[in-house]
């Protein structure tokens, strides 16, 4: 494995179950367990009805590309391979979660082409989903 020099995620206590998840290569996501809705990103509370009884379920790790924009200027000096593509990609459950698409050309990425996680193990203990062309 090589050595990772990017930024890494501050895992909290509310996002330790989710990076835990990445950690196994299972794409967790909240779902409340009082109106059944899905959130992401990670919370105390449920964003739909303000409950607190939230669940982690595996998500299909399966959705379509809700927006994109290609990279070619690096924001920092960590993030000097060039180009990339950063997506908001739209999960099957409904949520919309930032990440990174790879194995694609930023030519051939398109708004609402199919996506699938997979995972970047980056260092023992954390990896970080990223998506791939789906079916």
């Amino acid at each position: 494995m090589e050595t990772y020099t990017k930024p890494v995620p501050r895992v909290t206590e509310e996002t330790k179950p989710y990076w835990e998840g990445c950690r196994k290569h299972q794409l967790l996501i909240q779902r409340c367990k009082g109106c059944g809705k899905f959130q992401f990103y990670p919370r105390a509370l449920c964003s739909h009805c303000l409950g607190d009884s939230l669940e982690w379920v595996e998500a299909r790790g399966t959705g379509t590309i809700y927006s994109f924009s290609n990279v070619y200027r690096p924001p920092s000096k960590e993030f000097k391979e060039l180009p990339y593509i950063v997506a908001i990609i739209e999960l099957d459950e409904g949520v919309r979660m930032m990440s990174n698409v790879v194995n694609v050309l930023p030519g051939e990425v398109r708004i609402g082409m199919r996506v699938k996680v997979i995972f970047e193990d980056i260092h023992e203990g954390l990896s970080l989903p990223k998506f791939v062309r789906g079916e």
